[in-house]
Order: structure tokens, then sequence, then C-alpha cells
């Protein structure tokens, strides 16, 4: 699978780093509820498709991801994930209060126009930047990317205090969902006192 950027997924089997954007950069996930979306489609894939889930963040209009597909069907696993949830929240987003809803649609209406696979709404970007994971200190710094996230846009202090993250998996091995946690951080040790720091280790 080749994505619009021209990344593509060679391995099926292999664990990638991914990233989901919505159209326009549009802050969807400032609502609790469609961060919710999120999770509860996370924790679908996990039970029903087959999806290993080794870290995740949730941002106001993106999200990233580690995972893995049992079957070796990576693409058709994104894919049907961002299928459903660009379904749900956009359903969400018309039916539920939402004082941009009217702004948000025309945006994902507008951005459906030049793409002929689409009904009447674009939700998500096309593409989603797959990187294979090749070695333990790759996913590890992804993972170390993908928590700090939150702590850069300046939401919280220190990562694990980031609700919609996996930081809390790590530090805490507890979050509002189940991953497959990786073991033994290879932490670069020049820049391992602001690292312990900010994730509060």
């Amino acid at each position: 699978m080749i994505d619009k950027e021209g990344y593509i997924i060679r391995d099926q089997s292999k664990p990638h780093f991914i990233t989901a954007t919505v159209i326009d950069w549009v802050d969807v996930f400032s609502r609790k509820s469609n961060k919710d979306c999120i999770i509860e489609s996370l924790e679908f894939c996990i039970k029903n498709k087959g999806m290993i889930l080794y870290g995740y963040v949730i941002m106001s209009n993106h999200i990233h991801l580690i995972i893995q597909s049992e079957h070796s069907k990576l693409s058709d696993l994104i894919r049907d994930f961002k299928k459903f949830t660009a379904k749900t929240i956009l359903s969400k987003i018309a039916t539920e209060p939402e004082s941009r809803a009217d702004w948000m649609l025309k945006r994902f209406e507008f951005a459906c126009k030049s793409h002929s696979r689409n009904e009447k709404y674009q939700f998500w970007q096309y593409g989603n930047h797959p990187e294979e994971i090749y070695s333990e200190k790759f996913i590890w710094s992804k993972l170390d990317y993908i928590h700090l996230n939150p702590v850069r846009a300046g939401i919280v202090s220190k990562a694990s205090h980031y609700i919609y993250s996996s930081a809390s998996n790590y530090v805490n091995d507890i979050g509002i969902i189940e991953i497959t946690k990786l073991d033994n951080p290879v932490i670069d040790v020049l820049k391992k006192a602001s690292i312990t720091n900010i994730y509060n280790w």
C-alpha cells in the first residue's frame, strides 16, 4: 500500500508508526466525545480485528499510533479504522451540540469534491505517513515523540498527566485503554534526566 505522500507499507506484518490527520487540521478532538470515539474504536480493533497497539496519542486535530496487525493486514486495518471513525465522528458533529458544526461540515464537504471516492464528506487527510519499526531504539524514539506531544503543546507539564495517550500506561502501568507495553526503554543517557523529569518517573 502506497499512501498519497509516497510512503509504503512493504511488510503488512511489521509494526508501524502512523499519523492520521483531520482535514485542514480542524480541531475536532477538542471535544471529549470525539476523543472517546477514537478510544472506543481502538479498543474494538484490539478485541476484534487483531490490532496490536504499542502506543498512541490523541491531539486536537491528529493522532499518532504505533500499531501492528496480528493477521498481517495492516493496510486493511488502518483503512477500516479510519473509515469507521470518520463516519462516527461526522455523525456526532451533525447531530450533537457543536457550535462549529456547520463550519466543520462545510470544510469536510469542500475537501471531498476533489476525490470521487467519498460520498459527501472527507474527514481524514489521505495518507498515514507509515514508518516501519525496524529496531527497539527506533520504536522508543517514536514512543517518546508520541508521548511528548502534549508537553510540547503546553497542555500538560508531564507526559504521564495527559489522559489521551499511552504515557501513563508506561509510567503508571495503567491507562484508559489497555495496550501492549514494551519493556526496557532505550533512552539516550545524555537526555535521561530531562526525559525522566517530563515523564515523572
